[in-house]
């Protein structure tokens, strides 16, 4: 089974695929660590993406579409959920291209659907666990609230030292990233509304504002 993800930052959607990826035994596939094993690695479309990434520019899609092919061609037969990518209308188009050359089959398409300003609240009180990020801590949602020890949060899942990501406490760069995301026009929501008109891959729209609990029922519920 094959999954792509949608969601905004602050939705969820790493949680919910971590949770997916174990009770189906599919890889779990984030963009960012495709970028970082083929720099580690010393590949061909390593050492070109590095260049760009040193640079400070965005990676273009001739040379990230190969690596995302690449890593999903590993998972072929455990299956694969994608998170993080295609981020644009574009890279929708082209990744839908590229998978259907290489004979992978696209099944479900998740997508989280939060409000922008829920999901930017999320985002400043998220804290981030040292032993697993997908560990869920918010200092806002009792839920899910640190817990304290030798006075200082600490996970509540492991007990790991917790730190806030510096651009989760910057409201222009969460603006940024949100611009991108809910941008039905060339950014990430076009991405989602251009699969949503594919009729050989069914979509799964869940509310995000849910508890983690709530919005995975909804997820299984319509996975095999």
């Amino acid at each position: 089974m094959n999954i792509l993800t949608f969601g905004p930052n602050g939705s969820g959607k790493g949680t919910q695929g971590a949770i997916i990826k174990e009770k189906y035994g599919i890889d779990h596939i984030e963009s960012g660590a495709i970028f970082r094993e083929h720099i580690k690695g010393g590949t061909e479309l390593g050492k070109k993406a590095k260049a760009y990434i040193d640079r400070g520019d965005l990676v273009p899609d001739e040379i990230t579409i190969p690596m995302v092919l690449e890593t999903l061609a590993k998972s072929k037969e455990k299956g694969w959920l994608l998170d993080g990518f295609p981020r644009s209308l574009a890279q929708a188009e082209a990744l839908d291209k590229a998978l259907k050359e290489a004979g992978m089959k696209l099944d479900f398409v998740v997508e989280i659907m939060l409000d922008r300003q829920i999901a930017k609240d999320r985002i400043m009180g998220r804290r981030l666990c040292a032993n697993d990020n997908n560990h869920p801590n918010h200092i806002a949602f009792d839920a899910i609230k640190p817990v304290e020890k030798d006075g200082k949060l600490v996970c509540r899942v492991c007990g790991g030292d917790l730190s806030a990501r510096a651009d989760d406490q910057d409201e222009g760069a969460i603006n940024k990233r949100h611009d991108i995301y809910y941008d039905d026009k060339t950014g990430t929501m076009a991405a989602v509304n251009y699969f949503k008109k594919q009729a050989d891959t069914k979509m799964i729209s869940v509310d995000g504002s849910k508890s983690i609990k709530d919005v995975s029922a909804l997820i299984m519920q319509q996975l095999p």
